[in-house]
């Protein structure tokens, strides 16, 4: 099939094609000028936009339904850990925030079952959860509560105390050297899929809605899955990753 040549224009997309409920605020978004490049006719179909849904100011609350919580998203990290100045393109996406508002919760089975993560906690959720929400002028993140990784009391990411089935794994040191004595660069280290136990979940709820508590325990040395959970960076250059019990795939010993 042959090439074709497109060059594009800054384009205007309105968000009211995105918003379908009343009292969302319409806002637009431009694209800025895409440099000529050559696309399959196939490749280039639409342009694909994720906004924020803009709560009107005539609304002022959001009751969260279920076992939805409403979350004010934590600003982005402008400064790295050595005082750098970062630019918004390298300033990674926010994964915590305070619960503002809470769901009445759900029902197990016969039994009604509250959340568990009360107004004003910290909290780390999962990266690619929720919907986010500009409320007040300010970013808000809709989300269930099971999206909800873990508490943080403090500001290391180290003392975090994972919720439900989640399990908080310090990650082992990636190899220096291959197995014939060759050092190996940052870009050639494999990522390790293997760590140490540090904190553990409650557990997952039964049919009934009861607790049943993982099988897995702090100080295991685990082999998790390569490519899940989340990854954070502790404030002592440690690598931690919170996934679920189920991510395990076995203990080491």
């Amino acid at each position: 099939m042959a090439a074709t040549q497109l060059t594009a224009s800054p384009v205007t997309v309105s968000a009211r094609s995105l918003a379908s409920l009343e009292g969302l605020r319409a806002s637009s978004a431009k694209f800025g000028t895409l440099k000529p490049g050559t696309f399959k006719q196939s490749q280039f179909r639409s342009f694909v936009v994720r906004a924020a849904s803009v709560v009107a100011p005539k609304y002022t609350s959001i009751k969260p339904l279920g076992d939805r919580v409403l979350v004010k998203i934590k600003e982005a990290e402008e400064k790295t850990m050595g005082g750098i100045l970062l630019p918004s393109t390298a300033q990674s996406k926010p994964q915590g925030g305070e619960v503002v508002a809470v769901g009445e919760g759900r029902t197990i089975g016969k039994n009604k079952i509250d959340i568990t993560v009360p107004t004003g906690a910290q909290i780390i959720y999962s990266k690619y959860a929720g919907t986010e929400v500009e409320f007040n002028d300010e970013k808000h993140l809709i989300l269930k509560e099971d999206d909800i990784v873990g508490l943080l009391e403090t500001e290391d990411i180290k003392d975090l105390k994972p919720l439900n089935d989640r399990v908080f794994i310090k990650v082992a040191e990636a190899e220096e050297k291959t197995a014939g004595g060759l050092l190996l660069t940052e870009t050639t280290k494999e990522k390790p899929s293997i760590g140490t136990v540090i904190a553990v979940g409650p557990g997952t709820l039964d049919e009934e809605g009861k607790v049943q508590p993982l099988s897995i325990s702090t100080g295991s040395t685990v082999l998790y899955s390569k490519y899940a959970g989340n990854d954070f960076k502790g404030k002592d250059g440690s690598n931690y990753i919170a996934l679920r019990a189920s991510d395990v795939m076995a203990i080491l010993s």
